[in-house]
C-alpha cells in the first residue's frame, strides 16, 4: 500500500483517468476522493481483480462516474482518455501495450523492471518525458515515468540507464543500491565473459555516480 499511495502522489488533476490493470482500484478511488478527476475507467485483463475494483468503487459506478472494462491492456480504452495510468507490471509489458494501442495524451507509468527498455521506446515514438524518477517505498526503489504523447525527449547513455535527473538524492540512493549488489554479485563464481560485464557495470555506475559519464 507504501508504494501506491506514493504513486498516487504522481498523479495530476484531469477531465477523465483510466488505470489500466487497476487491481483493486485505490489509485482511482484516490482521484476520485480528492477530486482530482471527474469520470474514470478501470480496466484489467483478470475478472478477480477487476470485481475486486467494482466492489470499492461501486457507489461511483451507480452514479455513472466510474466505468470498467475488461480487456487487455489499451485495446478497448479511449485514446481521448486526460490521463493513464499503468503500473505495477514490467516495463516491457507496458511497451508491448503501448505497441498494440497507442500511446496515451498524458501517461503515468510505473514499470517494476526493464525501465530502460521503456525510455527508449517512448523515445524513439517521440513522447515527451517531462518526468523520470525513483522513490522509494518498503525498502525498494521504484521509477515512475510521466510525460505527453507529443513532444520531445532527448537522453544521454547515463539518463537511459537511470532516469532524466542523475543529480537527485532518490536517484544517487538508487544507484548506490544497484552498485553494491553488483559488488556483492560480482564475488561470485561465473564465466569470464559474464564477470567482464558485470565489471564493466560496476565502473559505469561508479563512473556516473562521479560525474563521468552524463
Amino acid at each position: 500500500m507504501d508504494r501506491i499511495k506514493k504513486l498516487c502522489g504522481f498523479l495530476d488533476k484531469c477531465e477523465s483517468f483510466a488505470d489500466i490493470g487497476c487491481d483493486h482500484g485505490y489509485c482511482t478511488l484516490y482521484m476520485l476522493k480528492n477530486g482530482l478527476c471527474k469520470t474514470a475507467v478501470i480496466a484489467d485483463i483478470s475478472d478477480k481483480c477487476l470485481n475486486k475494483a467494482e466492489r470499492l468503487l461501486s457507489d461511483y459506478i451507480k452514479c455513472g462516474r466510474v466505468s470498467s472494462v475488461c480487456c487487455n491492456g489499451l485495446k478497448e480504452i479511449s485514446p481521448d482518455i486526460s490521463q493513464v495510468l499503468i503500473a505495477g507490471i514490467g516495463g516491457e509489458e507496458i511497451v508491448n501495450i503501448l505497441k498494440t494501442a497507442y500511446i496515451p495524451v498524458s501517461f503515468v507509468f510505473q514499470p517494476m523492471k526493464n525501465v530502460q527498455k521503456l525510455r527508449e521506446y517512448l523515445i524513439a515514438c517521440g513522447a515527451e518525458i517531462t518526468l523520470d524518477k525513483p522513490f522509494e517505498s518498503g525498502g525498494k526503489f521504484y521509477y515512475v515515468i510521466k510525460g505527453i504523447a507529443n513532444g520531445k525527449s532527448e537522453y544521454t547513455r547515463a539518463q537511459l540507464a537511470f532516469g532524466k535527473d542523475l543529480n537527485c538524492a532518490e536517484t544517487k540512493a538508487y544507484m548506490g543500491v544497484e552498485l553494491q549488489k553488483l559488488l556483492q554479485y560480482s564475488k561470485r563464481k561465473m564465466s569470464d565473459v559474464h564477470q567482464a560485464e558485470i565489471n564493466n557495470r560496476i565502473t559505469f555506475i561508479q563512473k556516473v555516480l562521479q560525474n563521468e559519464i552524463k
